[in-house]
């Protein structure tokens, strides 16, 4: 029996293209033989079984090129353990046997089936039949790449025969506390599983855990997906074998690709020293953005020495990827990279492609000093950089918790001091990342400074101005600057920390400026000199 599901579950039928639109042409594995087509240009369904059997015109997606690449990107890491394509390409997916393919329809065409993100039916992947599936990216954000990727991961994973996922309260294992699992934690770690609500989390993937139908009804994703469809997980890239064999590094700088593919999937590395030195290495998780957005697997890193005894674990409990440095003798040594659990949820979903880079040698950036005082209602940071080579980029990060780190603001290299009005009054956390002209990041040590009692406001607005007003805010905002006579004259949107308004093109005298988040309003007044 064929079972429909909403974005959450749907299918069958003659497709033709309507309302072409030229989509960037991307593809997460060409020559993968299973296909997944994120059909984002507009196409012509007519089923028996879509609709009441009417046709549907479905309109383009209305998104744009880089709203596609982000929204294709998060799918295609999603699927990355696997041997399958995920392309945005018409002709490859026409390519592909009947069988082995699904066309995900990214439309604005939603009236027809209205109030859901998307609709598909399970396991209509291998029905053979060219059954699409539906997401309606008018209602997610609206045209959100975040919102619109997690819910073409979650109606894919219905066409290749998942159900949902839910949470169930310890003393209730019959009715689901939430029939959609929205996950937990905040942050880089914050967590939910595809096959739940992973609209709102950062770290989404496949899971293995109950299902509507009851607490002890638990539906293994990653096994469904590789033996009932056709395809199965790619094949291991490295070894994790610690021997002469081990993939071996160059003996100075250098960067390679690779994918932790199953759970039991671990990849080793091999490098060499002939003298006593610095060895710097990053593992980074693929992201769609700073902080490891849109990322699946969560790194843990282990060094062992020439016997194969580990020396060290690097595994940060709220960070997704691994910034490592230390100084080792003369030597050979091994670096094993391996998906890991956080205290959000365990390791079993943790998969996906990462870089590993190993810088070896003298590093250019030596040390980070930073400071901080406490001047009435400013944060004055102040700091020391030594280091080789000249520094290229310097920004300014910010932490409520001192744990999760966000960009506060971009200073200019040659700088050695910043003054900040916090727009909270808790503690603030600071430290400064600095990277070098050969590409090197070293981050400073951490302080914090307490806030300003008289603070608290969502938004911190500098009111005597020149050229720009300056704006501090707890979050992402919208702004709207009136003249004395109502009319507006500058608006915009802002993202937390700090954003300038350029003003420099108006007349002097006074403006009132309105400052809208999510929960917050606040208006200001505003003198341009």
């Amino acid at each position: 029996m064929k079972k429909l599901f909403t974005c959450l579950i749907f299918i069958n039928a003659l497709l033709f293209s309507f309302n072409a639109v030229a989509v960037p042409k991307l593809n997460s594995l060409p020559g993968a033989v299973a296909t997944i087509f994120l059909d984002f240009d507009g196409h012509f369904v007519q089923s028996t079984v879509w609709n009441g059997g009417n046709p549907i015109n479905c309109a383009p997606s209305g998104m744009t090129d880089p709203q596609i690449s982000e929204a294709f990107n998060r799918v295609a890491e999603d699927y990355r353990p696997f041997v399958i394509n995920i392309t945005t390409d018409s002709a490859v997916f026409l390519a592909a046997p009947l069988n082995r393919r699904i066309r995900i329809i990214i439309t604005t065409t939603s009236e027809w089936y209205p109030g859901v993100g998307g609709v598909a039916y399970v396991g209509s992947f291998i029905w053979g039949d060219d059954t699409p599936a539906f997401v309606f990216s008018n209602l997610l954000g609206p045209y959100s790449p975040k919102m619109v990727g997690e819910c073409c991961s979650h109606e894919s994973g219905h066409t290749v025969g998942l159900s949902h996922q839910s949470k169930y309260d310890i003393t209730n294992c019959t009715t689901p506390v939430e029939p959609y699992n929205s996950g937990a934690g905040s942050g880089e770690t914050g967590w939910s599983p595809i096959m739940g609500n992973s609209y709102y989390r950062n770290m989404t993937n496949w899971n293995n855990g109950p299902t509507p139908y009851g607490c002890t009804n638990v539906q293994d994703n990653l096994s469904i997906i590789a033996t009932q469809n056709g395809f199965t997980y790619r094949a291991d890239d490295y070894t994790e074998i610690l021997d002469a064999a081990t993939y071996t590094l160059a003996p100075s700088n250098y960067t390679v690709n690779g994918i932790i593919a199953t759970n039991s999937d671990k990849d080793a590395f091999r490098f060499s020293l002939a003298q006593n030195q610095n060895v710097h290495v990053t593992v980074i998780p693929f992201n769609v953005s700073s902080n490891y957005i849109g990322a699946n697997l969560d790194i843990k890193l282990e060094l062992y020495n020439s016997s194969a005894a580990l020396i060290r674990t690097y595994d940060p409990a709220n960070i997704m990827g691994i910034t490592a440095d230390t100084v080792l003798n003369a030597g050979t040594y091994y670096l094993k990279v391996d998906g890991t659990g956080n205290t959000n949820i365990g390791e079993y979903g943790s998969l996906g492609s990462y870089t590993i880079s190993v810088n070896m040698g003298t590093l250019p950036i030596h040390d980070i000093s930073l400071s901080g005082t406490l001047d009435k209602n400013k944060h004055n940071l102040t700091w020391n950089i030594t280091a080789d080579e000249p520094v290229k980029t310097l920004v300014v990060e910010s932490s409520d918790d001192g744990s999760l780190f966000t960009p506060l603001t971009a200073v200019t290299p040659a700088a050695a001091n910043f003054s900040y009005q916090p727009y909270k009054n808790t503690m603030v956390y600071y430290r400064l990342k600095a990277t070098s002209i050969l590409g090197q990041t070293a981050y400073s040590n951490t302080i914090a400074l307490k806030g300003i009692s008289n603070t608290g406001k969502y938004f911190s607005v500098y009111t005597l101005v020149q050229n720009e007003v300056s704006i501090t805010a707890a979050g992402n905002y919208q702004y709207l600057l009136h003249d004395v006579n109502g009319r507006t004259v500058v608006s915009g949107t802002g993202v937390k920390g700090i954003n300038t308004v350029n003003v420099s093109n108006l007349p002097g005298g006074m403006y009132i400026i309105q400052l809208f988040s999510d929960n917050e309003k606040q208006t200001e007044r505003i003198i341009k000199q």
